[in-house]
């Protein structure tokens, strides 16, 4: 899926979304597209429940403006995030735009954010590109080149040889694909297939069923979140958990939403990523235990933090800012911003808006009967590969 399909939306419409400035309102809006229904619901389910969290505990107000928060449901279809956004910023006045479940949805709302001159918060998608496309958009979830670089140095110092990579095929796929390719490549590995699946109804089985046929020391997979369940189910159908095949991953694949439903087979998968609810600070406990209580027991997950991060970085900008919620002022409130997030010190890199974290090598083990992915290595303060590349 290239790209630039999704640039096609900066028509004379938008123009129109420049006469409506948000400073002088008593309010601040903020307007929080997710996909609460369809097969990406998990993603907005944990978002919604962690914002929900931030505001709880941090209360509604904020330097002197009451903070109202608007969430839409836009099914994960890229027209309908972008025909909500434009409501949201010709209708309901939003200071801020926020959510986006995945890169397609993102995308189709950057001109928005351009055209409007609003901050866009990317709590989820995870394509490095997406925060070019817009001098208003800035992330507080992850890219994949960011959690997959790690995964490929540490293959290759383990002593694995030959992978088969493994991509569900749209953006952030694509980036995994390449970065590990790339990056295991230059450290003496091979790649001896990459294979893509579609996003849209994924049948693994013929996939791995190739990788089983081509027997690899290891299979490095992407999955978007809520998707790792049906993987592992059809992986361990195919014999691949005793083929003697490893299972590497960006930790998509072991999203702790799921990862108690997919049983043992789990059981010592090595994955990298930027949070996992085993994480063992005193702040993440809270967190988890917060969480917990906010949703019915839910543990949360990578894109919670996403969710909860991005209310941060929000209430950060309007008290930097003093309330005003000029979209220039409060950008560059976010630039360089750090703090201590339940996942660790994190911070927004002020040349490319993009989050910087520790990155972490994680194992699936079974702790008091729970499945947990616990964390062995850390690699701090992580940038975007695929700016810092270029």
């Amino acid at each position: 899926m290239k790209i630039v399909r999704f640039f096609a939306f900066a028509t004379a419409s938008l123009a129109a979304l420049l006469a409506f400035p948000a400073g002088a309102q008593d309010t601040v809006k903020i307007g929080l597209i997710l996909p609460m229904t369809g097969p990406f619901a998990s993603t907005g389910r944990q978002i919604e429940t962690a914002v929900k969290l931030y505001m709880q505990q941090h209360g509604t107000t904020v330097a002197g403006k009451k903070v109202e928060l608007i969430v839409k449901d836009d099914g994960g279809v890229a027209d309908t995030t972008r025909r909500i956004a434009q409501e949201l910023v010709l209708n309901d006045k939003v200071a801020f735009l926020a959510g986006f479940g995945l890169t397609p949805l993102a995308l189709a709302t950057a001109p928005i954010a351009t055209q409007a001159k609003i901050p866009m918060i990317v709590m989820a998608a995870a394509t490095s590109a997406i925060t070019e496309q817009s001098p208003f958009v800035t992330r507080t979830g992850f890219t994949l080149p960011q959690v997959t670089q790690p995964m490929a140095e540490w293959a290759a110092k383990n002593g694995i040889k030959k992978v088969v990579t493994l991509v569900t095929d749209y953006g952030p796929g694509i980036d995994a694909e390449t970065t590990f390719r790339k990056v295991f490549a230059a450290a003496g590995g091979e790649v001896v297939e990459s294979l893509r699946v579609p996003l849209r109804n994924p049948d693994f089985a013929p996939f791995l069923q190739k990788v089983h046929d081509l027997a690899p020391n290891a299979v490095f997979v992407f999955v978007p979140a809520g998707v790792g369940s049906i993987f592992m189910k059809q992986f361990t159908e195919r014999g691949l958990d005793k083929s003697g095949i490893k299972l590497l991953g960006t930790g998509d694949v072991t999203d702790d939403d799921i990862l108690n439903d997919m049983g043992d087979v789990a059981l010592g998968v090595v994955t990298t990523f930027h949070y996992s609810a085993a994480h063992p600070s005193p702040a993440n406990k809270a967190y988890v235990e917060a969480f917990g209580k906010a949703s019915n027991g839910m543990r949360p997950n990578f894109h919670s933090l996403g969710g909860y991060d991005g209310m941060a970085l929000i209430y950060h900008a309007l008290e930097a800012t003093k309330g005003s919620t000029d979209g220039e002022a409060l950008m560059n409130a976010m630039k360089g911003y750090t703090w201590e997030s339940p996942r660790g010190p994190v911070a927004i890199d002020p040349s490319t808006r993009e989050i910087v974290q520790n990155v972490y090598v994680r194992k699936v083990e079974k702790v008091n009967g729970q499945l947990w992915n616990v964390e062995f290595q850390t690699i701090p303060a992580v940038k975007d590969p695929g700016k810092t590349a270029k």
